[in-house]
């Protein structure tokens, strides 16, 4: 594959052609049909054959194009196609020129979705199929296995990605889901898949449109290969044509749009019992359209429930925002109890220092006497009076990892008989997923002084971008507050059993979390009930070291524990079926979260 110039903003796209037999010329016109690059044979067209053989082994002059036709940063990328099961030379091969080598070209390999076998031959002309869910698709995962068992030999390496040839049927949705999951630098579209419009214009079927719209997300590279067969604008029409399919793209959502730049990025867990948040922290949670606003509802909801009408103006609620932060939770539970026509008086207490004095201004400059801001951590604080409502947002991704029990178990002895904790209470869940792109990143968070496997058995905040959820998400843990258990242990274990439909392979666990604030006020980062627009939450992701393969109809048994001793909190985690793991992060050796 050779490069032209820069795509920019628009669709990034490329030429395939079967004969160059003058690179400059040919790139040249290449680029003036408004292509990015070209991707073309590596042999002169001469030198097509075995170099061993006669007569080309006696031919004189070189095998191959001279090294000075192109500039080493104008070769990205080599396409290599997988045509069988069995490519291990070639893996071999290719493992070992990259481990020998100083450069850092990619190497692309060439998959069809599905292979000329599977192809219905019964299909009426201009209609593309797209298998139904239903049949049986043990055909359609041929190539699949193909790139799965290639990439396994290679051992994942990051410069060995994707480019699917995209046919004229294409497989079930399950089976695309799974492919878009793998890492799919490049999608080739033959001439022969486009549809003609009533202009004689290439077009494609809504089946299509679909898959280009979701290659899109995935910020793929096209190849248009095949001979020219649509309109008198050569080959201009299809690119036109994909541009205007990606200006026609569904919009992002809210969340999407704040997760721009984020996606498939690693980030550390927060601890905000063991380190004080900072400003820039507490300013992207306090953007959140969503979370405030429904915690407003359940304190409204709250005092409505807590305060008849006849009592508004003498039942005056006391109300402790645990962890207050800069004070957004103390601006909407002050505007819950306006909207409620009810009154509160509020503590608003909060450990970190700096954050105190943010509360401070608020007090002065807008609160009053309304608020009384206490600098304490909840646990050690002695309050003078004790409180109707308790409302506090410790929640992590998980749920239950920033360690909202312990703080709220500790912090309940402030609470009348009949209070209400809003959180009442939050559920975690568990999803098993696979993601080459997600395993790799994990791989390379491996740090000099520690074990070598280390970065497996520790969780990670994580935008899930280029990965397959493997079957529906199961619940994990539940915490309710507040907690009414004779003695307050909040060790727990679970095993979950997930059924796989197709072959695969498991990286590891995508975790979610729900809450129900009170009542039907509801908060959820599952990705069926995602609150509409929140985004102050992130998945979290739990790896496994070793990839392990699945196939189709097999049971993934996983076993969660959650474990503490007093001084700090950590998971671990083990696969058991169909086979086993080790158990991830024992007595906490790699990951725990300080009380």
């Amino acid at each position: 594959m050779a490069a032209v110039g820069s795509g920019g903003g628009r669709v990034s796209s490329g030429r395939d052609i079967s004969c160059a037999p003058e690179v400059a010329d040919t790139l040249g016109a290449v680029a003036k049909q408004g292509f990015d690059f070209l991707c073309m044979p590596i042999f002169h067209p001469r030198f097509k054959r075995e170099f061993y053989r006669e007569p080309a082994k006696s031919r004189c002059g070189p095998q191959t194009r001279s090294d000075l036709l192109l500039s080493g940063r104008g070769l990205p990328a080599f396409l290599i196609p997988i045509t069988c099961e069995d490519n291990s030379n070639m893996a071999r091969l290719l493992t070992n020129h990259i481990h020998t080598g100083h450069h850092s070209t990619m190497f692309w390999m060439r998959v069809p979705l599905m292979t000329p076998d599977d192809l219905r031959d019964d299909l009426i002309e201009n209609e593309p199929v797209l298998q139904s869910e239903g049949e049986d698709n043990s055909e359609e995962e041929t190539t699949w296995i193909w790139w799965h068992h290639f990439r396994t030999l290679c051992d994942y390496n990051k410069r060995i990605a994707l480019a699917i040839e995209v046919g004229a049927d294409l497989p079930s949705n399950s089976i695309i889901d799974r492919w878009l999951g793998e890492p799919i630098k490049a999608a080739i579209l033959p001439t022969n898949i486009f549809l003609t419009n009533k202009k004689g214009f290439p077009v494609l079927s809504k089946v299509h449109q679909r898959l280009i719209f979701r290659l899109f997300k995935l910020e793929v590279q096209f190849v248009i290969s095949g001979s020219h067969h649509h309109s008198e604008k050569d080959f201009c029409s299809y690119l036109q044509y994909l541009e205007y399919l990606r200006q026609n793209r569904p919009p992002p959502n809210a969340y999407e749009m704040f997760a721009k730049g984020y996606e498939d990025y690693l980030q550390s867990p927060l601890q905000p019992l063991m380190d004080n948040l900072e400003s820039q922290t507490y300013e992207v949670f306090e953007k959140d359209p969503v979370k405030y606003s429904q915690y407003q509802q359940a304190v409204y909801k709250c005092l409505l429930d807590r305060v008849p009408e006849e009592e508004k103006e003498t039942n005056i609620q006391i109300l402790m925002v645990l962890g207050a932060g800069r004070g957004p939770l103390v601006n909407a539970s002050l505007m819950a109890a306006k909207k409620a026509d009810r009154k509160i008086k509020v503590y608003a207490v909060e450990k970190n220092p700096n954050a105190v004095i943010t509360l401070e201004g608020w007090r002065y400059e807008e609160w009053g006497s309304q608020v009384t801001v206490v600098s304490s951590d909840m646990r050690e604080w002695n309050p003078p009076e004790k409180a109707d409502i308790l409302v506090s947002e410790l929640l992590g991704s998980f749920g239950d990892n920033e360690l909202s029990p312990e703080c709220l178990d500790g912090a309940q002895h402030f609470l009348k008989e009949g209070g209400v904790s809003i959180p009442g209470e939050y559920t975690s869940y568990l999803a098993p997923i696979s993601s080459s792109k997600l395993y790799n990143e994990v791989r390379g968070c491996r740090e000099k002084d520690r074990d070598p496997e280390a970065q497996f058995e520790m969780p990670y905040v994580v935008r899930l971008h280029n990965f397959h959820q493997l079957a529906e998400p199961l619940q994990c843990f539940t915490f309710k507050h507040p907690n009414k258990d004779a003695v307050i242990d909040n060790n727990r274990y679970c095993c979950l059993k997930y059924s796989i439909k197709l072959n695969t392979v498991l990286h590891g666990f995508a975790g979610y979390f729900q809450a129900v604030l009170y009542k039907d006020v509801t908060l959820s980062i599952c990705p069926k009930t995602h609150s509409p627009g929140m985004f102050s939450w992130f998945p979290i992701l739990f790896p496994i070291k070793q990839p392990i393969p699945l196939q189709k109809d097999d049971t993934v048994c996983v076993r969660f524990w959650r474990c503490n001793n007093g001084k700090k909190v950590w998971y671990e985690w083990a696969v058991t079926s169909p086979t086993c793991s080790a158990i991830h992060n024992p007595t906490g050796r790699s990951y725990t979260i300080g009380l």
